[in-house]
Protein backbone atom coordinates (compact mmCIF):
# COMPACT_ATOMS: atom_id res chain seq x y z
CA UNK A 1 0.00 0.00 0.00
CA UNK A 2 1.00 3.12 -1.35
CA UNK A 3 1.21 6.62 1.58
CA UNK A 4 -2.07 8.45 0.16
CA UNK A 5 -1.32 11.96 -0.48
CA UNK A 6 -4.49 13.88 0.60
CA UNK A 7 -5.82 18.04 1.09
CA UNK A 8 -8.90 17.86 2.44
CA UNK A 9 -10.11 21.37 3.13
CA UNK A 10 -13.46 22.62 4.54
CA UNK A 11 -14.39 25.33 2.03
CA UNK A 12 -12.64 26.31 -1.56
CA UNK A 13 -13.89 30.12 -0.92
CA UNK A 14 -13.08 32.37 2.01
CA UNK A 15 -15.66 35.77 1.78
CA UNK A 16 -13.86 38.39 -0.25
CA UNK A 17 -11.32 36.25 -2.16
CA UNK A 18 -10.97 34.46 -4.76
CA UNK A 19 -11.30 30.63 -5.38
CA UNK A 20 -8.20 28.98 -2.87
CA UNK A 21 -6.68 32.38 -2.33
CA UNK A 22 -6.81 31.34 1.60
CA UNK A 23 -4.84 28.09 0.45
CA UNK A 24 -3.24 28.67 -2.87
CA UNK A 25 0.70 28.35 -1.50
CA UNK A 26 -0.04 24.81 0.01
CA UNK A 27 -2.59 23.81 -3.34
CA UNK A 28 0.36 24.77 -5.32
CA UNK A 29 3.10 22.59 -3.83
CA UNK A 30 1.07 19.86 -2.76
CA UNK A 31 0.19 18.89 -6.53
CA UNK A 32 3.73 20.33 -7.61
CA UNK A 33 5.57 17.86 -4.88
CA UNK A 34 3.94 14.67 -7.41
CA UNK A 35 4.12 16.52 -10.75
CA UNK A 36 0.52 16.68 -11.24
CA UNK A 37 -0.12 19.02 -14.88
CA UNK A 38 -3.60 17.69 -14.70
CA UNK A 39 -6.92 17.33 -12.28
CA UNK A 40 -9.49 14.70 -12.74
CA UNK A 41 -12.44 16.92 -11.16
CA UNK A 42 -15.76 16.06 -10.03
CA UNK A 43 -18.54 18.30 -10.24
CA UNK A 44 -20.97 15.47 -8.99
CA UNK A 45 -22.10 17.40 -5.69
CA UNK A 46 -24.01 19.84 -8.17
CA UNK A 47 -26.98 19.01 -11.13
CA UNK A 48 -25.21 21.57 -13.37
CA UNK A 49 -21.77 19.86 -14.44
CA UNK A 50 -21.10 22.15 -17.27
CA UNK A 51 -21.77 25.25 -15.16
CA UNK A 52 -19.49 23.90 -12.54
CA UNK A 53 -16.49 23.28 -14.35
CA UNK A 54 -16.97 26.83 -15.95
CA UNK A 55 -16.61 28.05 -12.97
CA UNK A 56 -13.72 26.11 -11.13
CA UNK A 57 -11.78 25.97 -14.40
CA UNK A 58 -10.20 29.40 -14.50
CA UNK A 59 -9.58 29.39 -10.27
CA UNK A 60 -7.50 25.65 -11.11
CA UNK A 61 -5.74 27.06 -13.72
CA UNK A 62 -4.56 30.02 -11.92
CA UNK A 63 -2.74 27.22 -9.46
CA UNK A 64 -0.86 26.22 -12.83
CA UNK A 65 -3.08 22.98 -12.94
CA UNK A 66 -5.27 21.43 -16.17
CA UNK A 67 -8.83 20.33 -15.65
CA UNK A 68 -10.78 17.31 -17.00
CA UNK A 69 -14.21 16.65 -15.77
CA UNK A 70 -14.95 13.44 -15.36
CA UNK A 71 -18.75 13.49 -16.88
CA UNK A 72 -16.97 14.08 -19.99
CA UNK A 73 -15.31 10.87 -20.10
CA UNK A 74 -16.94 8.07 -21.64
CA UNK A 75 -15.29 5.45 -19.70
CA UNK A 76 -15.43 7.15 -15.73
CA UNK A 77 -13.12 4.42 -14.28
CA UNK A 78 -10.93 4.48 -16.49
CA UNK A 79 -10.36 8.00 -16.40
CA UNK A 80 -9.86 7.72 -12.46
CA UNK A 81 -7.04 4.93 -12.99
CA UNK A 82 -5.52 7.47 -15.87
CA UNK A 83 -5.47 10.37 -13.55
CA UNK A 84 -2.58 12.28 -12.26
CA UNK A 85 -4.46 13.87 -9.40
CA UNK A 86 -8.20 13.90 -8.14
CA UNK A 87 -10.04 16.74 -7.26
CA UNK A 88 -13.47 16.43 -5.96
CA UNK A 89 -15.33 19.66 -5.30
CA UNK A 90 -18.31 21.20 -3.04
CA UNK A 91 -21.73 21.19 -3.26
CA UNK A 92 -24.71 18.98 -1.82
CA UNK A 93 -23.35 15.63 -0.56
CA UNK A 94 -25.53 13.26 -0.59
CA UNK A 95 -25.80 13.28 -3.99
CA UNK A 96 -21.97 13.59 -4.80
CA UNK A 97 -21.68 10.49 -3.15
CA UNK A 98 -24.53 8.69 -4.92
CA UNK A 99 -23.55 9.94 -7.89
CA UNK A 100 -20.31 8.16 -7.08
CA UNK A 101 -21.82 5.00 -6.19
CA UNK A 102 -23.94 5.29 -9.18
CA UNK A 103 -20.94 5.64 -11.71
CA UNK A 104 -19.23 2.50 -9.66
CA UNK A 105 -16.31 5.12 -8.46
CA UNK A 106 -15.59 4.58 -4.77
CA UNK A 107 -13.86 1.52 -5.31
CA UNK A 108 -11.36 2.81 -8.15
CA UNK A 109 -10.59 5.83 -6.18
CA UNK A 110 -9.52 4.08 -3.11
CA UNK A 111 -7.17 2.33 -4.61
CA UNK A 112 -6.01 4.43 -6.85
CA UNK A 113 -5.21 6.78 -3.59
CA UNK A 114 -4.65 4.18 -1.01
CA UNK A 115 -2.67 1.75 -3.28
CA UNK A 116 -1.00 3.81 -5.83
CA UNK A 117 -0.29 7.22 -4.81
CA UNK A 118 -2.77 9.35 -6.71
CA UNK A 119 -2.71 12.56 -4.71
CA UNK A 120 -6.58 13.53 -3.96
CA UNK A 121 -8.35 17.11 -3.21
CA UNK A 122 -11.18 17.18 -1.72
CA UNK A 123 -13.18 20.58 -0.78
CA UNK A 124 -16.73 20.53 1.56
CA UNK A 125 -18.13 17.54 0.45
CA UNK A 126 -15.42 16.48 -1.29
CA UNK A 127 -13.58 16.28 1.88
CA UNK A 128 -16.37 14.78 3.48
CA UNK A 129 -16.72 11.99 0.77
CA UNK A 130 -12.78 11.31 1.66
CA UNK A 131 -13.88 10.28 5.29
CA UNK A 132 -15.54 7.21 7.00
CA UNK A 133 -18.85 8.34 6.48
CA UNK A 134 -21.27 11.76 5.58
CA UNK A 135 -23.05 11.33 8.61
CA UNK A 136 -21.17 14.91 9.86
CA UNK A 137 -22.26 17.12 6.60
CA UNK A 138 -24.22 19.98 7.45
CA UNK A 139 -26.21 19.02 3.63
CA UNK A 140 -29.74 18.22 3.52
CA UNK A 141 -30.28 14.80 2.15
CA UNK A 142 -31.95 15.71 -1.03
CA UNK A 143 -31.81 12.22 -2.30
CA UNK A 144 -30.06 8.95 -1.35
CA UNK A 145 -27.07 7.55 -1.53
CA UNK A 146 -26.68 3.05 -0.88
CA UNK A 147 -25.15 3.70 1.82
CA UNK A 148 -23.96 6.39 4.42
CA UNK A 149 -19.98 5.07 4.18
CA UNK A 150 -18.03 6.64 2.17
CA UNK A 151 -14.56 6.57 0.74
CA UNK A 152 -12.50 6.01 3.64
CA UNK A 153 -9.31 7.31 3.13
CA UNK A 154 -8.93 8.80 6.59
CA UNK A 155 -10.60 6.62 9.43
CA UNK A 156 -12.32 9.32 10.83
CA UNK A 157 -15.25 11.96 10.49
CA UNK A 158 -14.97 15.68 8.89
CA UNK A 159 -17.34 18.65 9.79
CA UNK A 160 -16.05 21.17 6.84
CA UNK A 161 -17.43 25.03 7.38
CA UNK A 162 -17.76 24.51 11.17
CA UNK A 163 -19.62 26.79 12.57
CA UNK A 164 -18.91 28.44 16.30
CA UNK A 165 -21.46 28.81 18.96
CA UNK A 166 -23.00 32.40 19.38
CA UNK A 167 -23.67 33.29 22.91
CA UNK A 168 -25.37 36.29 21.76
CA UNK A 169 -27.83 34.58 19.43
CA UNK A 170 -31.48 34.14 19.67
CA UNK A 171 -31.63 31.63 17.45
CA UNK A 172 -33.65 28.71 19.14
CA UNK A 173 -32.14 25.57 17.40
CA UNK A 174 -29.31 23.09 17.97
CA UNK A 175 -25.78 24.24 17.35
CA UNK A 176 -23.18 23.04 15.53
CA UNK A 177 -21.45 21.16 18.34
CA UNK A 178 -24.86 20.04 19.60
CA UNK A 179 -25.19 18.39 16.48
CA UNK A 180 -21.76 16.71 16.30
CA UNK A 181 -22.65 15.75 20.34
CA UNK A 182 -25.43 13.97 18.65
CA UNK A 183 -23.44 11.85 16.56
CA UNK A 184 -20.80 10.87 19.01
CA UNK A 185 -24.03 8.91 21.09
CA UNK A 186 -24.46 6.86 18.43
CA UNK A 187 -22.62 3.31 19.00
CA UNK A 188 -19.83 2.92 16.59
CA UNK A 189 -19.61 6.81 15.78
CA UNK A 190 -16.18 8.04 14.22
CA UNK A 191 -14.52 10.84 15.54
CA UNK A 192 -14.83 13.85 13.86
CA UNK A 193 -12.46 16.74 13.31
CA UNK A 194 -14.74 20.26 12.77
CA UNK A 195 -12.78 22.29 9.93
CA UNK A 196 -13.57 26.28 10.22
CA UNK A 197 -13.47 27.66 7.01
CA UNK A 198 -10.45 28.76 5.98
CA UNK A 199 -8.40 25.24 7.82
CA UNK A 200 -7.74 22.37 5.98
CA UNK A 201 -5.36 19.12 6.43
CA UNK A 202 -2.07 17.80 4.58
CA UNK A 203 -1.64 13.92 5.03
CA UNK A 204 1.36 12.57 3.33
CA UNK A 205 4.37 10.55 4.57
CA UNK A 206 2.42 8.78 6.93
CA UNK A 207 1.70 12.06 9.01
CA UNK A 208 -1.31 14.86 8.89
CA UNK A 209 -1.21 18.52 9.59
CA UNK A 210 -3.38 21.42 10.16
CA UNK A 211 -2.95 24.41 8.17
CA UNK A 212 -4.65 27.40 7.30
CA UNK A 213 -6.13 30.48 9.24
CA UNK A 214 -8.29 28.74 11.77
CA UNK A 215 -8.23 26.15 15.18
CA UNK A 216 -9.72 23.39 14.52
CA UNK A 217 -12.44 21.67 17.17
CA UNK A 218 -11.35 17.71 17.58
CA UNK A 219 -14.48 15.37 18.54
CA UNK A 220 -14.46 12.32 20.26
CA UNK A 221 -16.91 10.25 22.80
CA UNK A 222 -16.58 10.00 25.57
CA UNK A 223 -14.05 13.34 26.03
CA UNK A 224 -14.64 17.34 25.44
CA UNK A 225 -14.11 18.84 22.33
CA UNK A 226 -10.20 19.54 21.60
CA UNK A 227 -8.90 22.96 20.07
CA UNK A 228 -5.60 22.48 17.80
CA UNK A 229 -3.93 25.32 16.49
CA UNK A 230 -2.33 25.40 12.51
CA UNK A 231 0.58 23.67 11.75
CA UNK A 232 -0.25 21.09 14.91
CA UNK A 233 0.24 17.74 14.12
CA UNK A 234 -2.25 15.62 13.83
CA UNK A 235 -1.07 12.12 13.09
CA UNK A 236 -2.40 10.25 15.93
CA UNK A 237 -6.01 10.85 13.79
CA UNK A 238 -4.72 7.86 11.60
CA UNK A 239 -4.47 5.73 13.77
CA UNK A 240 -8.18 6.91 15.90
CA UNK A 241 -10.51 4.12 17.70
CA UNK A 242 -13.98 5.02 18.00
Amino acid sequence: MASPRLLLVSNSKLHGEDFFEWCSETFKSFFKKSNVKKLLFFPYASRDYDGYVEKIEPALKKQGLEVESIHRKPDPVAAVRESQGIFIGGGNTFLLLKTLYEQKLVEPIRDCVLNKGIPFMGSSAGTNVATRSINTTNDMPICMPPSFEALKLVPFNINPHYIDTDPNSTHMGETREDRLLEFLREPDCAPVLALREGSGLVVEDGKITLFGRKNARFFKKGQDPIEYEPDTDLSFLLNVEC
